[in-house]
């Protein structure tokens, strides 16, 4: 009986100080066991073997599809005290309270940012190594996460999944949808801190606020000229280049700006209608036109039956 205890006890120190580590062939990390290996792999291999039954998704976990399941049911078991939000899992709760709470606890050891969630943080670290593990097979780009990568694909696809509810636009991404339903309902949660004015969308916040600072970070390269915008810039080079792309379909004139184009097309617009209410007025004016009309008037007269 001592024999085999005393077997047991080096087998298991043995297990304990043997190291049995699983390395991926692809990339260069390392598991502790088999099982672990084989769920990463499928990273690289795309293999999703669990498929939903209610939609065309599929995963490469079995926890993916259970999470996944819960949308179609609507389940959030985990409610936010602070607000009226719900999640699927507690982890989701408890990073989403760092948002009322402003909470970071991850901290890069490179520079002084810090991130409420340990995935921003490896990503932000990925700054600092350059490292772009995610590439384009359309095209040279390559990104920091898998999730960027597959909206930049949608530029090569055309891919559109989020259609508006609304009306018939449909969008690449869910944040452009989110903004543009804003044109439907009106919503302008940005607002500007040095006036009254409120926008729908962050990045239009921000340019606004450049009018107040009168910062204008876009230099010219040809000439001291700065502007507030990028768009500015782009707009102002072409001066430089002579640069017309957008030509009038009504006479030979071109422009640098889209807008000064529609201008102008309403110019033509109004000279055709003003063209044709002239020609009205001539007609009237023609004492030839005159004389026949009365004399077709007459001619009316006489044969109506006034009995």
């Amino acid at each position: 009986m001592a024999f085999i205890t005393e077997h047991f006890l080096a087998a298991s120190s043995e297990t304990e100080t043997e190291e049995k580590p699983h390395p991926c062939t692809q990339c260069d990390q390392v598991f502790p066991q088999n099982s672990e290996l084989i769920r990463h792999l499928r990273t690289h291999s795309g293999d999703n073997p669990y498929q939903c039954t209610l939609c065309a998704k599929a995963f490469p976990r079995s926890s993916n599809l259970i999470s996944h399941m819960a949308i179609h049911s609507g389940e959030k078991p985990h409610p936010c005290s602070q607000c009226d939000k719900g999640f699927l899992h507690y982890s989701q709760l408890v990073n989403h309270i760092r948002t009322h709470t402003g909470e970071k606890p991850y901290q890069c050891s490179q520079c002084n940012k810090a991130f409420s969630q340990s995935c921003d943080l490896r990503s932000h670290m990925k700054t600092h190594t350059g490292e772009k593990p995610h590439q384009c097979s359309h095209c040279d780009k390559a990104f920091l996460r898998n999730i960027d990568l597959k909206r930049h694909t949608r530029i090569h696809t055309g891919e559109k999944p989020f259609q508006c509810s609304q009306c018939d636009k449909a969008f690449s991404q869910n944040s452009d949808l989110k903004s543009h339903l804003r044109v439907h309902t009106g919503e302008k949660p940005y607002e500007c801190s040095q006036c009254d004015r409120a926008f729908a969308q962050n990045s239009q916040l921000r340019k606004h606020l450049m009018t107040h600072t009168a910062k204008k970070p876009y230099q010219c390269s040809q000439c001291d000229k700065t502007f507030t915008q990028r768009c500015y810039l782009k707009c102002h080079f072409k001066t430089h280049t002579g640069e017309k792309p957008y030509q009038c379909t009504q006479c030979d004139k071109a422009f640098t700006e889209k807008h000064i184009l529609v201008k102008h097309l309403k110019m033509h617009a109004r000279i055709q209608l003003s063209q044709s209410k002239q020609c009205h007025v001539d007609h009237f004016r023609d004492p030839n036109v005159q004389v026949q009309e009365i004399q077709m008037d007459n001619e009316n007269c006489s044969s109506v039956n006034f009995e």
